[in-house]
C-alpha cells in the first residue's frame, strides 16, 4: 500500500508539472473575457487538488478513494484546459495520466471508466479543433488508445503490488514462526546444558552413594559408623542437588545476572581450587602470553567458566589423570582458554554424534556454549603426546562489546575432535 502510495504522488507531481508548463498555451488560447476566467479557474483548481494531494496523500487520498466522482470531477474541469491549449500541447500527458491514476486507486474496473471517459473527452476535443489544427484519424486515436494503455498499466501495478504485499505478510509470518521455534529450541537446549552441568552430576552422585548404602546394609555385619557416614554423604548430596536446583531456578528468572564485567582469571583459580578441594586432583591455573587479560563480558564469562568445569569433571570422572592444567592467556587477536589433562584421552574415532545417541551430553553442552559465545573451540589432544585438551578462543574484538552471532566451529582432525 505505502507503494500505491507513493506512485500515485508521483502521478500528481508529473500532473503538477505538466499543468504548470501548459497554462500559458491554454491562457493565450481562450477567449476573452469569460473563457479566459473559466480556463484560469480550471488552472487554478487542477493545479491545487493536484499539489494537495501530491503534499498530503496520506490525509486526502482515502476521501479519493472513497469517492470516485471527485477524480471524474477532475477530468472535466481539465477538459477545459485541454479544449484551450489543445491536444498537441504538453496538457495531453495530464489526460493520460487520470487512467494511470484510476487503475492504481480503483483497479480494473476504474481504469476502464476513466480511460473511456478520457478518450471520449480527446475525441470530443479533436473534433471541435479548427479545420487548420485538425489532425488525421491515426493521431487523433493515439492519446485515446494511450489512455486504454495506461488504465491497462495502472491496473496490473496495483494488481502487482498488492499480490507482493500478501507474499510478503506471509513470508513475514513465516519467519517470525521459524524465529519462535528456533527461539524454543535454543531455550531447550539451554536447559538441557544447565541441567547436565549442575543438577544431574549431583543426582548421580546421589545414586551412588546410595547404592554404597545399600550395599553396606545388606552385609552380614554392617558398620554403624560406615553406614552413618554413607547416609550423612547421600544426606548432603541430596541438600546440594537441592541447592543446586534452586540455584538453577533462580538464574533462570533473574534477568540482571552477571551484570558487570568478569576477571576470568581470579575465577579459572577459584574454579580449579575448589575442584582440587572437593575431588583431590590437583587442578593448577596460570596465565600464558605477555598482554594483560581484558575484562570479559558476563554472558561470555559464564560459557567459559561451564566449559571450563565441564572440562575439569570429565576429566575426573573419566580419564585418570595424575593432574589438570588450565591456562587462559591472549595470543595474537584471541582470548585462548585451554584445560589439559595427562589421563587416557578420548577414544578414536569419537564424534558427537556418538556421544548424544549414546547419551553422553558434556561435550555437545560445551560445543554449543562455544557457539554461543562466538567461539572456536577443539578438543583432541592438541600438541601434546597424550591426554585431551580443550582448547577455545574468543576473538578480542568481541570482548569489547556484545557477543557476536555464532561463529562456525572449526573442526579438528576427526580422531580427536568430539
Amino acid at each position: 500500500m505505502r507503494a500505491l502510495q507513493a506512485m500515485c504522488r508521483q502521478v500528481f507531481g508529473f500532473r503538477l508539472a505538466m499543468i504548470v508548463v501548459a497554462a500559458p498555451a491554454a491562457l493565450l488560447n481562450a477567449s476573452p473575457g469569460l473563457g479566459v476566467r473559466l480556463v484560469g479557474a480550471a488552472v487554478v483548481a487542477t493545479f491545487m487538488v493536484s499539489y494537495v494531494l501530491f503534499r498530503d496523500w496520506e490525509r486526502f487520498g482515502p476521501l479519493l478513494l472513497r469517492h470516485p466522482s471527485l477524480l471524474a470531477a477532475d477530468t472535466l474541469l481539465g477538459s477545459l484546459l485541454l479544449v484551450s491549449a489543445g491536444p498537441d500541447t504538453t496538457l495531453a500527458y495530464v489526460s493520460v495520466c487520470t487512467p494511470l491514476l484510476a487503475g492504481l486507486v480503483y483497479g480494473w474496473r476504474g481504469a476502464a471508466c476513466f480511460a473511456s471517459l478520457q478518450g471520449l473527452i480527446l475525441l470530443l476535443v479533436h473534433a471541435t479543433l479548427r479545420q487548420d489544427r485538425q489532425a488525421g484519424l491515426a493521431e487523433s486515436l493515439l492519446l485515446p488508445g494511450l489512455c486504454v494503455i495506461s488504465g491497462a498499466m495502472g491496473s496490473t501495478l496495483r494488481n502487482l503490488m498488492l499480490r507482493f504485499g500478501a507474499a510478503t505478510q506471509a513470508l513475514t509470518a513465516v519467519q517470525a514462526r521459524l524465529a519462535a521455534t528456533e527461539a524454543v529450541h535454543a531455550e531447550r537446549a539451554r536447559l538441557a546444558r544447565e541441567m547436565h552441568d549442575s543438577v544431574a552430576k549431583t543426582l548421580y552422585g546421589v545414586a551412588l552413594a546410595a547404592d554404597g548404602l545399600a550395599t553396606t546394609a545388606a552385609s552380614a555385619a554392617p558398620d554403624p559408623e560406615r553406614l552413618r557416614r554413607q547416609a550423612e554423604l547421600v544426606s548432603r548430596s541430596a541438600r546440594r542437588a537441592a541447592a543446586e536446583s534452586r540455584e538453577l531456578l533462580e538464574d533462570l528468572r533473574r534477568e540482571d545476572a552477571w551484570a558487570k564485567p568478569v576477571d576470568i582469571r581470579t575465577e579459572l583459580e577459584a574454579g580449579a581450587g575448589a575442584f582440587t578441594a572437593r575431588t583431590g586432583l590437583r587442578a593448577v591455573c596460570r596465565r600464558t602470553g605477555e598482554a594483560p587479560l581484558p575484562p570479559v563480558p558476563p554472558a561470555v564469562a559464564r560459557h567459559l567458566l561451564a566449559i571450563t568445569s565441564e572440562a575439569l569433571e570429565n576429566a575426573h570422572r573419566h580419564a585418570s589423570p595424575s593432574h589438570v592444567e588450565v591456562t587462559v592467556g591472549i595470543h595474537g587477536d584471541q582470548l585462548r582458554l585451554t584445560v589439559h589433562d595427562d589421563g587416557r584421552g578420548l577414544p578414536p574415532g569419537t564424534t558427537l554424534e556418538d556421544l548424544r545417541h549414546s547419551g553422553h551430553f558434556g561435550l555437545l553442552g560445551m560445543v554449543e556454549r562455544a557457539a554461543s559465545a562466538g567461539a572456536r573451540i577443539r578438543i583432541g589432544r592438541g600438541g601434546h603426546e597424550r591426554g585431551t585438551e580443550v582448547r577455545v578462543e574468543v576473538p578480542v574484538r568481541s570482548l569489547e562489546a556484545a557477543p557476536p552471532p555464532s561463529e562456525p566451529i572449526e573442526p579438528s582432525e576427526p580422531s580427536e575432535t568430539a
